[in-house]
């Protein structure tokens, strides 16, 4: 069993959102609440130059290129969020809000407003549930 070496940082994270404009932030913001308040396994710190949510438990031992304890990164572009899941095609996906098709087994979910996410709010945790019932303990 492999224990986390990812670090729970959430200073960084809050210093992130803090640099973007105002009404993104509030986005970035409320989907980081929603994705910490779904587990208490789920930690947080930046990586990837990025927001990025990871299981904190014992894990089974894995190759580091799959990705196993990444659950996900948020990616802020042009005042839009693009949420990559590095293992998404592990992922439930009944609601359909995960897309993509790529090879490396990733899927996203792209949201520019609060209205948007909060309409989807909810298949977004039960995607992240979803997510940590399928780690390798």
């Amino acid at each position: 069993m492999s224990k986390s070496k990812d670090i729970h940082d959430p200073k960084s994270v809050t210093e992130f959102i803090q640099k973007l404009e105002p009404e993104f932030s509030k986005l970035i913001e409320e989907i980081r609440v929603a994705v910490l308040e779904t587990d208490k396994s789920v930690s947080e710190q930046i990586k990837w130059n990025s927001p990025s949510f990871f299981y904190n438990g014992e894990i089974k031992s894995f190759n580091p290129n799959e990705y196993k304890r990444d659950i996900l990164v948020i990616h802020t572009r042009k005042n839009e969020a693009l949420l990559v899941f590095p293992t998404g095609n592990v992922m439930d996906n009944k609601s359909g809000i995960l897309e993509g098709d790529y090879a490396d087994g990733r899927k996203m979910i792209n949201f520019k407003t609060i209205e948007d996410f909060e309409r989807k709010r909810n298949d977004f945790k039960e995607i992240i549930k979803d997510w940590l019932t399928k780690v390798e303990k």
